[in-house]
Formats: structure tokens, C-alpha cells, sequence
């Protein structure tokens, strides 16, 4: 950028070097009024103005007469604390981070700062679906079938692997054709009855969400 002669035209490099490209033309009154015009605007845009008052206000309105409930993130083993506001019909209305919690003091990642979403999304799936071999298309299922589906595939895949020596003639009690990565949705007593039960069945391949 050049400036040149009184009027402070502002040129570019292939401008000055004999290129077709327009310019703007000011004078210095005027560029002076800009300059100060964009540095008023950016304090007032909040490097100089406190808007936190007025967002806090209006926070307050949100939720004024909700419920709050504490509780702990269930996307990763960090453990941080939320605080959740529900109406008096019991929706929830507001979840943000818990400024009281020793681990995350109010602060949240994305997935935390999204959590709302779990409770609160027109996108979410309100029924089963299931989707056969090689078949193209899902059916929606009830969750009793369901279930009776994904126990007798269990039984099928552990009577078909289950090895109960080792090559050393050792009892191991294995069931080498099952596999589990744990979901980050569950907190840590429904994690610890979930891994018991697959210990319980021999698995020995454990992986958790939070750990991958």
C-alpha cells in the first residue's frame, strides 16, 4: 500500500508500477474521521463496552422459575459438572457448565457446551430400527424385539468362539468372537455393571469411547 501527494490516495503495488486497477481517493479530513469512526465501533463492539451485564440479564429471564440439576457430562472421563434448568413441566430449557465444580469450574468443550441437544433435538430417533442383512432400507421395531434379537446374537457369537483352554491346557473362559467399545453416553456405575456383565461372558476385548 502507497500513499502519495496530499489527497492520500490509496494505491496498491501493481497500481504504482503502472497497472490498470482502480483507487480510492480521500482526503486526510475524511480518513481521519474514518479511523476514528472504526476504532469507536470496535470498544463499543466489546474491547471497551461490558456487555455482561445485559447477557446475564437476559439469561436470568430464560430460566427464572426453572429447576436446577447438577449433574456430569456423559461424553468423556473428564467428569465435568453442568448445571440443567427444566421447566415445571420437566423439559429441559438450559444446560450450561457448573461454575461451583472443582474439575471444569463452568467452563465446557463443544460436545460439553452441546449437551442440551441430548434432551432437546427434533432430529433424534424415537424408536428402533433395525436394518437386516444386506438389506438396503430400516424398519422401525419395538425394543422388546429388539433386545431378544441382540441377546440371541450374543449367545451365537459366544457358543460359536468361546475357547475354554489356551494352548497350554490353561482355563481361560474366552470368548474371542465378541468385542465392546462402551459408550460415553453412560456414567461410571452403568460402565462398571456393563463391563461386568461382559466379563461375565468371557469378552476380553474392552475398549471405552473416552479412552479411544
Amino acid at each position: 500500500m502507497w500513499f502519495e501527494d496530499q489527497d492520500l490516495r490509496l494505491i496498491s503495488e501493481p497500481e504504482r508500477k503502472g497497472g490498470s486497477l482502480t483507487f480510492m481517493k480521500i482526503s486526510r479530513r475524511n480518513f481521519l474521521k474514518i479511523s476514528g469512526a472504526t476504532a469507536a465501533g470496535t470498544m463499543i463492539g466489546g474491547l471497551g463496552f461490558d456487555l455482561s451485564p445485559m447477557e446475564a440479564f437476559a439469561q436470568d429471564l430464560r430460566i427464572k422459575g426453572a429447576k436446577e440439576t447438577t449433574t456430569i457430562c456423559c461424553f468423556c472421563s473428564v467428569g465435568c459438572g453442568i448445571i440443567v434448568h427444566t421447566d415445571s413441566k420437566g423439559k429441559v430449557i438450559n444446560a450450561e457448565g457448573d461454575p461451583d465444580h472443582p474439575i471444569n469450574e463452568g467452563a465446557l468443550c463443544a460436545k460439553g457446551a452441546s449437551s442440551y441437544q441430548i434432551a432437546v433435538n427434533p432430529n433424534r430417533l424415537q424408536k428402533v430400527r433395525y436394518r437386516a442383512p444386506y438389506s438396503n432400507n430400516w424398519k422401525e421395531v419395538s425394543w422388546e424385539w429388539a433386545v431378544n434379537k441382540i441377546a440371541a446374537n450374543i449367545k451365537r457369537s459366544r457358543d460359536g468362539s468361546f475357547m475354554l483352554r489356551n494352548v497350554d491346557g490353561k482355563v481361560v473362559n474366552r470368548a474371542n468372537g465378541i468385542a465392546s467399545v462402551g459408550s460415553a453416553a453412560l456414567d461410571n456405575e452403568e460402565c462398571w455393571l456393563y463391563q461386568k456383565f461382559l466379563r461375565a461372558l468371557g469378552v476380553i476385548y474392552l475398549e471405552h469411547q473416552a479412552r479411544i
